[in-house]
């Protein structure tokens, strides 16, 4: 069977792999760096499990720029182009989506068509309608950046949208559900089979839900900042409860990232007419906590510097903008957010940040790479995500972070 999958972003090329260990598979990206890369067997984005399997080789997978040839009898056609949201519009940016779609039907109009990017609720049915007699299926992700591919090998659920008054639809979504399982190594996944918009659906509120923990864990720990409290024993009592559990309550400086940012905001917007209370909260939260550990920091400043100090003197280093460890990426990480905050108090920062040039600036913020150097020049170093390389300075460090973990 030849698939094709549109984009070589974590979602796109770690399905790739996936399914090249057992299909033919194109993979189409317009960057020709990133599709040199995987022909040459390095994986673009940081997974070690993408890596290696590209370095080891054997994988049916063919890495092109040329829509045509990828989809040209593809039986399945995944599309996995980025959707940034646009806060003007409070819309998810389709327009990937949409100039993909027209790229394949003009080669392949009779191929099954996979949207794996996360769109609005509704915007498949649309589509659908848009393209009468196209067969476009919804199918949620529910990756982790940097275990892209491990979290498709062993997937916590498969979930498929389609219209199930059509038996026909309905046989096409269960036949891709059945590629993705037996693909997976993990015995036994759940897979769902649900309407279009339902599935559309589960992917904001699972991403939503994730943010709600994120904000709650925060906020608890900044109460607990405030009041003089152990922020830990307080999170280890509460997770004993099994109802709650010991996962995803590290304190961090705010959520971030390719997913909850974006998918929080357009699911807030999908509220437009429905009575909600809580979703608006969790977006709010993350602006609070952001704001909270930039007021934290100056504080820290004043304390060590006097009350009257110019704080333009001062130099708040910013260990990693990466939102995990193992991580590349850093659109819209919280610390930005901070730095920003901390700028607009006259506080200097510098960047250590190896995934960017020595030398460059980003957010008006030079860049080292020279570590040393960096713990020299800071009077406090910002870390979301602590690191032993700090031991030296750990008197410096202004981390959150209680687990050493993400």
């Amino acid at each position: 069977m030849k698939l094709a999958v549109m984009g070589a972003g974590y979602v796109g090329l770690s399905l790739a792999v996936l399914l090249a260990r057992q299909h033919e598979v194109w993979l189409r990206d317009i960057v020709p760096e990133k599709v040199e890369k995987i022909r040459q067997g390095v994986s673009p984005i940081a997974d070690r499990e993408i890596e290696a399997y590209l370095a080891k080789g054997g994988l049916q997978l063919t890495a092109t720029t040329d829509s045509a040839a990828a989809c040209e009898g593809a039986d399945y056609v995944i599309l996995a182009v980025p959707t940034n949201y646009d806060s003007e519009k409070n819309f998810f940016d389709t327009s990937a989506v949409e100039t993909a779609l027209a790229e394949v039907l003009a080669v392949n109009p009779h191929a099954v068509i996979v949207i794996k990017s996360t769109i609005p609720v509704g915007y498949t049915e649309r589509l659908r309608a848009q393209h009468p007699g196209v067969c476009i299926l919804f199918s949620p992700e529910f990756l982790r950046e940097s275990r892209a591919l491990y979290d498709n090998l062993y997937p916590s659920r498969i979930i498929v949208g389609c219209d199930l008054a059509d038996e026909k639809d309905q046989e096409r979504a269960e036949g891709f559900a059945q590629l993705l399982k037996q693909a997976a190594l993990k015995e036994d996944v759940p897979c769902l089979c649900m309407g279009l918009t339902e599935a559309e659906a589960v992917k904001l509120f699972s991403n939503t839900y994730l943010a709600l923990r994120v904000a709650y864990f925060n906020e608890l720990d900044s109460y607990a900042a405030v009041k003089g409290l152990r922020t830990r024993d307080i999170i280890a009592g509460v997770s004993l409860d099994p109802r709650i559990g010991d996962f995803y309550n590290n304190p961090s400086f705010g959520y971030g990232g390719y997913c909850l940012p974006k998918d929080t905001k357009q699911l807030l917007a999908n509220y437009q007419d429905v009575p909600q209370n809580l979703i608006e909260a969790i977006v709010r939260s993350n602006h609070t906590r952001k704001d909270f550990i930039a007021e934290q920091v100056v504080e820290r400043l004043r304390q060590a510097m006097g009350e009257d100090a110019d704080l333009s003197e001062a130099t708040v280093g910013i260990y990693r903008l990466t939102m995990k460890s193992k991580s590349d990426n850093f659109r819209q990480s919280a610390i930005q957010g901070i730095i920003k905050r901390l700028r607009g108090e006259g506080v200097n920062c510098i960047i250590y940040e190896p995934i960017l040039a020595d030398g460059a600036t980003f957010c008006g913020c030079s860049v080292i790479h020279d570590l040393d150097a960096f713990k020299h020049q800071s009077t406090c170093i910002l870390a979301n995500r602590y690191h032993p390389q700090l031991d030296d300075v750990r008197e410096k460090v202004y981390t959150r972070d209680i687990y050493g973990r993400d």
